[in-house]
């Protein structure tokens, strides 16, 4: 062979080559990224040409999200009933800004793509069956998530509230609000969903943001049950005598931290300390425990957990860096760096109502097949392995937040319902003292036999600004949705 020939058939080869490499790195490498790729229309054509699964409540099946069919080239349409309620808990799905939340999470389940859906995706091939997803049963009671929203969208508050079911961790309610409805997104019109995205981002009120798992607050006086606990558990009694002093001097500098309003506190025991939420105890406690103790404590309660999911990803909740004596003071009380979300609130509740131990916080009761056959359920589980206080502490400290509840204001209060609480009041922004609070509330009921724990943010005062408390804006939220749990209307 003369050596231009061999020139040729070298290059061929190399261009041979050339081509299976692509063709592989294609096919193989790069074949989940084009299928997934928002702007690949096969997919989303063969996504929509099936039967979305539905999201229906573990509470007598109740609907909350299913599809129409259409007549267009995208067969069937996403369908939110009462959009703005449950948008914190489904997400969105839209041909133009893909998923979010639960739509995301469980996108294979809901669109019969998951690996234990092979045979029934066989047999529809084989049958010619039109090919339908599978649906995902939540722990949501429609009942509490509705009288939750409506408490909040009544008195157009900004905020969040979650309830759960202590001893498994059953997310009973997720509210955020403002929100928005999903509705618009699911739209086939593109138009009509760049309007509703441009409406829903644009705002400054954040009605997409889920403030329940995805924001972080200072918890204001909620946090003393983590600091209760670790005292508990250090040797105090609720009989421990504590300074009711007005005001108490943060180590090391010449400013002081003072109760609620100045005021001295109405008791001198541990027990009194916490039903009158009296900062100057709850400071001195967090100084004598030291970062460690109190770190722990907190770390067993769940705050510190940076891989936390529901299965829609938590934002960790956390205490900062606890370097000084004086930020130990300040951060006993749930201010300085203290940062958690109301979830995380919650599961302080929680965890007392459990006995001192933590469940692992979950939305989904069970998948299920498109025949509603089991596919896969949860069972309850422990979020950190350890109490974060003993059984018999955890009853103590039940019977202080029975007097912390018996000392809260605000309207809902059922005399054959007790109830065991801790509010906050949470200083935040540039100029703390003149912004308007944060509003907080946290408790479980009946306190005898815990059904739900509840937690409650009004951020910035809700309508009563400056004179704002956990008790006269907060309150009535959670026993709101306590009521309606129990029956209670």
């Amino acid at each position: 062979m003369n050596k231009p020939m061999r020139r040729v058939g070298i290059a061929m080869i190399v261009m041979v080559v050339l081509l299976l490499a692509n063709v592989t790195y294609i096919q193989v490498v790069k074949a989940d990224s084009y299928r997934t790729d928002s702007r690949n229309q096969r997919v989303l054509l063969d996504e929509y040409s099936r039967q979305r699964g539905s999201f229906v409540s573990q509470f007598n099946g109740q609907v909350i999200a299913d599809v129409q069919p259409t007549n267009d080239k995208f067969k069937f349409k996403r369908r939110y009933l009462n959009g703005p309620m449950y948008a914190p808990v489904t997400g969105y799905y839209s041909v133009r800004y893909g998923s979010a939340g639960l739509e995301r999470s469980e996108d294979d389940i809901l669109t019969g793509s998951d690996p234990r859906l092979f045979v029934r995706r066989l047999s529809d091939m084989v049958t010619g069956r039109d090919p339908r997803g599978g649906n995902v049963q939540l722990t949501i009671n429609p009942a509490v998530q509705q009288a939750a929203y409506n408490a909040m969208m009544a008195k157009g508050y900004t905020g969040a509230v979650v309830a759960m079911n202590p001893k498994t961790g059953e997310i009973l309610a997720m509210v955020s609000t403002p929100s928005y409805d999903p509705n618009a997104l699911a739209s086939h019109d593109g138009t009509d969903q760049g309007n509703a995205w441009k409406q829903f981002t644009d705002d400054p009120k954040n009605p997409m943001l889920n403030r329940a798992i995805s924001e972080t607050y200072p918890p204001g006086s909620t946090f003393k049950l983590v600091v209760a606990s670790a005292e508990l558990q250090n040797g105090a009694t609720p009989d421990t005598p504590v300074s009711n002093a007005p005001n108490v001097l943060l180590p090391g500098t010449s400013t002081t931290l003072e109760n609620y309003g100045g005021e001295t506190c109405p008791g001198n025991t541990f027990e009194q300390a916490l039903a009158h939420s009296c900062n100057v105890p709850f400071a001195t406690f967090a100084g004598q425990l030291g970062a460690d103790k109190l770190r722990q404590t907190a770390a067993n309660f769940g705050i510190g957990q940076t891989d936390l999911a529901i299965p829609t990803k938590v934002a960790p909740s956390s205490l900062g860096a606890l370097d000084s004596t004086a930020a130990l003071y300040q951060s006993g009380i749930g201010q300085r760096d203290v940062r958690i979300t109301p979830l995380q609130d919650c599961l302080l509740s929680a965890t007392v109502a459990n006995g001192g131990m933590a469940m692992k916080p979950q939305l989904i009761k069970k998948l299920l097949a498109p025949d509603l056959s089991d596919l896969e359920g949860f069972t309850p589980e422990e979020l950190t392995g350890t109490p974060a206080l003993s059984s018999a502490n955890a009853e103590i400290l039940k019977q202080m937040m029975e007097a912390s509840e018996d000392n809260t204001k605000g309207g809902g209060k059922k005399p054959n319902v007790k109830i065991a609480s801790k509010t906050g009041t949470a200083e935040h922004g540039n100029d703390p003292k003149n912004t308007p609070p944060h509003a907080w509330y946290t408790a479980f009921a009946p306190a005898d036999d815990p059904q739900i724990a509840v937690a409650v943010i009004v951020e910035s005062g809700g309508n009563r600004g400056l004179e704002a408390t956990g008790g006269t804006v907060a309150a009535e939220i959670g026993r709101a949705a306590i009521n309606a749990q129990l029956g209670g209307g």
